[in-house]
């Protein structure tokens, strides 16, 4: 199944705050960032750039893949992992509420964490042209049809590329890192969400021991019989895909594989790991209970 998410899925914008404007910052220090030697992304011309929205950081115009570990204390470490999938429209990447915060999270219940920081589609390179482009479109405007999910995984062969060596990556390192090579899974957000999809039906050698769909598509699509466990969150309220059929969760069940679904009353899009007053703030315990009912979360014999 050919798996772009193309203007059908805007940047992960958070219910809370969404006045605040885009302040450029200065490349954080990443030096524990792994390159993941996939190449230059084709046709990109701008530097990577970074800045801050919504109490968070993102980084854009990405055109070298990284992986950065955060490994769990020993004396607490399950041996499972985790590849970690910000999400950001596949022009942007929200790398701390989405990424290494969650990273952190999950280090902190004994899970090693990997945040990718996969390629994405070029944008402008001067920040007010990208605020411009990035803007969701008006109330009342013409509404672009709705892409198939299949439509839009077509044009993301790149950040696929990038997910498949992540997976590669840490189990070439596994005993490293102590971590068990049958048990790596993969958590993905909005965009994120959608690679992770795509890493578990299309990543071939990858092939996620669980996934974790975090506010991305959840329409109707093929699913095959050696599907992954799968953990779905998503509010009821999410301007883009909130108001769409439940489908995959009845085709993950159709396939009798597992699968886990909670929709929130509220949250919006891009909640991640911000503090809410909304239930939705609760996914991520959900999902480490849920892995630990899959056995995640105790040593292997």
């Amino acid at each position: 199944m050919a798996i772009g998410l193309a203007a059908g899925c805007a940047m992960a914008v958070p219910a809370l705050a969404q006045s605040d404007r885009m302040a450029p910052i200065a490349t954080p220090a990443q030096p524990t960032a792994i390159d993941l030697k996939t190449g230059p992304m084709p046709g990109a011309t701008a530097s990577e750039a970074w800045h801050s929205q919504y109490g968070s950081v993102f980084a854009r115009n990405v055109t070298s893949a990284t992986l950065t570990p955060f490994l769990p204390d020993p004396a607490k470490a399950t041996g499972a992992a985790v590849i970690v999938a910000p999400g950001g429209g596949f022009r942007t990447l929200s790398m701390e509420n989405e990424g290494w915060d969650v990273a952190k999270g999950l280090a902190a219940k004994g899970v090693a964490a990997f945040v990718l920081k996969y390629r994405l589609n070029p944008t402008p390179a001067e920040m007010a042209e990208f605020e411009r482009s990035s803007q969701m479109p008006p109330p009342g405007g013409a509404a672009r049809p709705r892409p198939s999910p299949q439509e839009r995984m077509a044009g993301i062969a790149p950040m696929l590329t990038d997910a498949r060596a992540a997976f590669a990556l840490v189990r070439q390192r596994a005993n490293e890192w102590k971590v068990d090579p049958d048990r790596i899974g993969m958590v993905g957000f909005s965009a994120g969400a959608m690679l992770t999809m795509a890493t578990a039906l299309n990543g071939q050698d990858a092939k996620p021991a669980f996934i974790g769909n975090i506010y991305g598509p959840v329409s109707a699509m093929e699913v095959p019989a050696d599907a992954p466990p799968m953990f779905v969150a998503l509010a009821a309220d999410d301007p883009l895909f909130g108001g769409t059929d439940f489908g995959l969760i009845e085709n993950w069940k159709a396939a009798k594989r597992p699968v886990e679904f909670h929709l929130y009353e509220q949250g919006g899009h891009g909640f991640g790991m911000y503090q809410k007053e909304t239930t939705s703030t609760g996914w991520f315990d959900a999902f480490v209970d849920w892995i630990g009912m899959h056995g995640m979360l105790k040593p292997a014999a």
